[in-house]
């Protein structure tokens, strides 16, 4: 690694220790043997800590090793998306990320078999560490777990010192896990508690170090040697003047910054908040991160405490660990009442604040070729009589290169294909930093159906994560009031199947083909879909050059979702002209940012190529002239705006 300054502070936080990959059994309620299906979530109490620190806006880095394998470019990726600082990540060439399969049995139960045999984490060693980048944080952050064997050990000491001698602070989670130092059977990977002296005696060598030290009563009582816990934290207090946190659960914390009393609740206390319990891991890490938001921005103990408890009472009622942990804004919706639902997971409201304000890529501008056209092409081929349809797959190929060409690896450029045509296209986007959107209607369906006549949570659940679903609706608010309904069901269902999968959902409204449109048309619909409990990601609409339909459509959707990621504009196979002239009537807007075109690029070369007329590379050249004309209008629209 690079060496650092040690007169930057560049990070408020480094975390140090576990990171591997969590694999959650989805069906909740029974044994871990009974799991039929698992979700996919980065691991690890230092990892959830620092993706839970960084949402909530501290600058914070990692120190840790994955394997050079799947799991470990899947943990790199996404706490780049989170903005954690990946310059300590070490990639391990000879051995496996850990994985952890864990399931929830009932609130009191949640069985967990870590996979860690020589894993990646903890082959960390003292030459991983470099000084010059830990002390470029002003805390470190350390976990009991990388105590439990030499190598990491020394390594773990190494950064301690290194920050020390640079004038920074050291955090101590004990993080016991009775298995990971040997005491407890494989498959007993949640036991909590088994004492031992040896660990005790390992685990206080770290405590004259230390400036915080955060623990359960259980972790107390082995940091501390005994299971009385105000003996344990004065033993602590023997050999440390950290601050001293002890986390209860849902009666919340106490905190010890001097003496311990005789009684906990003479410390400091910070109260918890009445959620019903649906799962505890991970919900220690998010009150660390919520702890260090307050503490490393020096707010008062009692503060931290707020913080770290709702941050916990937030994680413990959601399934998962770092995908659960609360952003900044969630924060401090959660904060700004108290009379949240018991069952805090069945608040539309926060559920919706979580999901919007934790999307992992933000685009201020995105130019999108089209090409999930099914009966476009069916009448294609049909007209020409070639009966060939497996050459609208490979035509839509072509669509993808031509993208690529144009995009020429810029961020902000897009896909939108289909599964039926556009499926090999779908595959070769993938990896390519591309915007990816998928349609799920039935084309041409009033009311709305969706493709193969299946339910949407049954179409989505092969969909790769990254699929944006894209689902085209014909409404018009003078729509009779029995297909209004019919097609209401069918975008809830869509918008619920689209939250319990975890794609975003892109919902494009096309109203001028069943009735007149006046300057709110539009926003009437879009109001009356967010009146359902929609919230797509996207928008996607018809171009208009009246600037009052913009402005009734923005003044709708700032009301009802001011975390609404924006509007894409559509094609409706206009001419470049029209298209244009859309372009610069949007150009003030920020909420509209970009477009999704595709006949007004694709029909003209489509039909020569399927003639024969034209060769593949034509059609890429063509195809990406057009492309090019629109996506260089569209920014030069917005150049002429900003200056």
């Amino acid at each position: 690694m690079s060496g650092f300054s040690t007169g930057v502070r560049a990070l408020d936080l480094i975390t140090l220790g576990r990171s591997g990959v969590d694999l959650y059994g989805e069906q909740v309620g029974g044994l871990l043997e009974d799991m039929g299906s698992f979700a996919k979530y980065v691991g690890g109490s230092p990892t959830n800590s620092a993706i839970g620190a960084a949402r909530l806006g501290l600058d914070v880095g990692i120190i840790t090793r994955v394997g050079s394998d799947h799991m470990g470019r899947f943990i790199r990726q996404q706490l780049e998306a989170e903005g954690v600082d990946v310059t300590g990540v070490v990639n391990d060439p000879e051995r496996l990320t850990a994985l952890v399969i864990l399931g929830i049995r009932d609130p009191e139960s949640f069985p967990l078999i870590f996979y860690r045999e020589n894993c990646a984490d903890m082959a960390l060693c003292e030459e991983d560490i470099d000084p010059g980048y830990v002390a470029s944080a002003r805390a470190l952050l350390i976990n009991g777990t990388h105590l439990s064997q030499p190598d990491v050990r020394a390594a773990t000491l190494k950064a301690v010192h290194a920050i020390k001698a640079a004038g920074g602070r050291v955090v101590f989670d004990i993080d016991y896990r009775p298995v990971l130092w040997g005491l407890a059977s494989k498959d007993n990977g949640e036991d909590r508690f088994v004492s031992n002296a040896q660990v005790t005696q390992e685990l206080q060598q770290v405590l004259p170090l230390c400036d915080l030290i955060v623990g359960t009563e259980e972790e107390i009582h082995i940091l501390g040697g005994t299971t009385d816990t105000v003996a344990a934290l004065r033993n602590i207090r023997e050999n440390s003047g950290a601050l001293l946190v002890c986390k209860r659960g849902p009666d919340g914390c106490v905190a010890f910054p001097a003496g311990v009393p005789d009684q906990l609740d003479q410390g400091v206390v910070g109260k918890g908040f009445a959620i019903e319990v649906f799962n505890v891991l991970g919900a220690g890490d998010a009150f660390m991160a919520g702890f260090l938001r307050g503490w490393l921005r020096d707010e008062s103990i009692e503060q931290c405490c707020t913080y770290g408890n709702a941050c916990g009472a937030i994680v413990v009622s959601r399934h998962g660990c770092a995908p659960a942990q609360p952003s900044a804004e969630e924060l401090r919706v959660f904060l700004s009442r108290n009379d949240w639902p018991l069952r805090l997971r069945d608040s539309a409201a926060l559920e919706h604040v979580h999901w919007a304000t934790n999307r992992l890529t933000g685009y201020d501008k995105l130019t999108v070729l089209a090409i999930d056209h099914r009966a476009q092409f069916d009448e294609l081929v049909e007209e020409l009589g070639t009966n060939n349809l497996d050459r609208v797959t490979e035509f839509k190929e072509l669509a993808l290169r031509a993208m690529a060409q144009v995009a020429g690896g810029e961020d902000g450029f897009g896909l939108l294909a289909d599964g039926r045509y556009g499926r090999s296209a779908l595959e070769g986007a993938a990896g390519g930093r591309y915007w990816i959107g998928r349609p799920i209607e039935l084309p041409g369906s009033r009311p709305l159906r969706f493709e193969g006549g299946r339910e949407a949570a049954t179409i989505l659940a092969d969909w790769p994560l990254d699929h944006v679903v894209k689902c085209l609706v014909f409404y018009h608010p003078d729509d009779p009031a029995d297909l209004r309904a019919e097609q209401d069901r069918q975008i809830l269902s869509l918008f619920e199947a689209c939250r319990a999968t975890r794609h975003e959902m892109l919902l494009e409204v096309i109203a001028s083909k069943n009735g007149p449109v006046e300057s709110d048309t539009v926003a009437q619909v879009i109001e009356h879909i967010y009146g359902l409990g929609v919230y797509p990601d996207w928008w996607k609409l018809e171009p208009a050059v009246d600037p009052a339909t913009w402005t009734a459509i923005e003044k709708v959707i700032a009301a009802n979702d001011p975390y609404c990621r924006g509007i894409l504009l559509l094609g409706l196979a206009s001419d470049e002209e029209t298209l244009l002239a859309g372009f610069a009537a949007t150009a003030n807007s920020p909420m509209v940012k970009g477009f999704a075109v595709g006949r007004t690029i694709w029909v003209e070369p489509a039909m020569r190529w399927f003639k024969d007329e034209i060769d593949d590379d034509t059609a890429i050249a063509q195809m990406a002239a057009s492309f090019s004309v629109l996506a260089r209008a569209w920014r030069d629209a917005r150049q002429d705006t900003a200056s």
